[in-house]
């Protein structure tokens, strides 16, 4: 069964935390990615930030693979559309806490086998502890 992505759920957990909290949420998004639509003229260095607020935003729908909406930019209805891979955070806009979501990489090769008994070097290279994956991180994005 393949791993789902953590990132939908996480991403409507930080909405509704954010929502119930009485703070405006807002997503920050690589707008260069593929099967990004949104008013180009608001992107700036391949980015962009999105008000979803309730009262800014109409029919919002965060799904397993995209978030999208109706939105006013300068007056003028848009249809916003974002695969949730392009979604590279999401913050309070007045207390800019939040979650920036790592890079998912999508795995190409199989995992190395790994040596079967009584092969390798001895036993002492069987004893180490395994490596520690290095830990995700987290930082506050304003």
């Amino acid at each position: 069964m393949p791993e789902l992505s953590r990132r939908p759920y996480l991403l409507r957990a930080m909405y509704e935390w954010i929502v119930d909290s009485g703070r405006t949420p807002h997503a920050i998004v690589d707008a260069t990615r593929e099967g990004v639509q949104v008013p180009r003229q608001h992107v700036s260095e391949g980015r962009i930030v999105l008000n979803l607020s309730p009262t800014a935003t109409q029919t919002l729908l965060i799904g397993a693979d995209l978030l999208e909406f109706n939105a006013r930019f300068g007056g003028v209805s848009h249809y916003v559309r974002v695969p949730l891979t392009a979604v590279q955070g999401i913050f309070a806009r007045e207390t800019g806490e939040g979650m920036v979501f790592e890079e998912e990489l999508v795995p190409t090769d199989p995992p190395p086998e790994s040596p079967s008994p009584g092969t390798g070097p001895g036993p002492a290279a069987t004893d180490a502890p395994a490596p520690k994956a290095k830990r995700p991180s987290l930082k506050v994005v304003k």
